[in-house]
């Protein structure tokens, strides 16, 4: 597809509703713009924190484990860590 494009006030571009239909683009969606000397290569950037939260929630179930057993782990480890590196660097 081919489209042309125009800069408007405060260098805003529009892409066409085919491309955004097509790419499921919609409002609020980040994306990269590398500059190939002078040709603009456009890249969605995808968020990671909920792709991570839906592995996590994925593994959780399959290990058949709680929320609240989850929770109570990494508070468990959360206070291993902080004894191993505070606690050791008082000793010296």
């Amino acid at each position: 597809m081919e489209a042309t494009l125009q800069v408007r006030k405060r260098g805003v571009l529009t892409l066409p509703s085919e491309l955004r239909e097509r790419y499921a683009i919609h409002e609020g969606d980040t994306f990269r713009l590398v500059d190939m000397d002078g040709i603009f290569v456009l890249t969605p950037m995808v968020p990671m924190v909920p792709e991570l939260a839906r592995e996590i929630e994925r593994a959780r179930l399959e290990a058949g484990v709680s929320l609240e057993e989850l929770l109570r782990g990494l508070r468990e480890q959360r206070q291993r860590y902080h004894q191993e590196k505070y606690d050791s660097d008082q000793a010296t």
